[in-house]
């Protein structure tokens, strides 16, 4: 049995494709900022914050880590109207991508913190930074640099796993394929079109988003290991306290 290949009617949707694409990239792009805020906040608690803010931020990484996202998404979209809180599909997806995205996001740039050995912090510390200062301005640009790449394998794996918001009728990308095999029975055809635009959307993204890291984070990745390898937590810990002195080295 032969499958003739068909292609020429796709061309009536291009427009249709292009908002699909727009919406895709919008959704990526306004959960990246987002879930990126929440990861710095998550993982700064994390590792400094009081115990109960610490197990709150755990218990959330470990609830989103462990259940699918679709299963976030059906929750946000269909569950929370039924505690009174009404919100469009747009913005379910939005959410259940920046939450999902969030509880990820904690765990890489916590990992981020844990790197930066403390001699950077006790050189800060030297030059007159109180505890605050120190994080903003030595630890975390450092720490973001060092897990950059992370980070972006993690926006990346977000946008491709967006394909299911339109389950809930966000009109992405998989919502242009499934209207359009739906109109030209050429379900083969629609899905190569949208797998191989998925492809070139995450190329093209993690070419732009290396650039973009090169520049923003070039000369900020932290150096070092040995003797300024430390337990887990203690640095940030010290330092949003306020911390005037380090623990003697062993």
């Amino acid at each position: 049995m032969t499958y003739a290949f068909d292609f020429s009617g796709f061309g009536l949707y291009a427009g249709l494709l292009a908002r699909g694409v727009a919406v895709t990239l919008g959704l990526t792009a306004v959960s990246t900022v987002l879930g990126g805020l929440v990861g710095v906040g998550g993982a700064s608690i994390a590792v400094a914050g009081p115990k109960w803010a610490r197990w709150v931020v755990a218990t959330y990484v470990e609830l989103i880590r462990n259940t699918p996202f679709i299963v976030q998404l059906f929750f946000i979209f269909f569950g929370l109207p039924s505690l009174g809180i009404h919100i469009d599909e747009v913005q379910a997806a939005i959410l259940a991508m920046t939450v999902n995205l969030g509880a990820y996001a904690i765990e890489i740039v916590r990992a981020g913190i844990d790197s930066i050995p403390r001699g950077q912090v006790q050189a800060a510390q030297a030059l007159g930074l109180h505890g605050r200062q120190v994080f903003r301005y030595v630890v975390l640009p450092q720490a973001v640099a060092n897990v950059f790449p992370a980070l972006l394998s993690q926006v990346l794996i977000v946008m491709l796993g967006s394909a299911v918001v339109s389950q809930i009728s966000v009109p992405d990308l998989t919502y242009a394929a499934n209207f359009i095999q739906s109109r030209n029975f050429r379900s083969f055809e629609s899905y190569v079109i949208i797998t191989a635009t998925y492809l070139a959307l995450s190329i093209v993204l993690r070419q732009l988003m290396n650039r973009l890291g090169r520049g923003l984070f070039a000369g900020r990745v932290a150096r070092g290991g040995g003797s300024d390898s430390a337990p887990r937590n203690w640095r940030t810990r010290l330092i949003w306290r306020g911390a005037r002195t380090l623990p003697t080295e062993r």
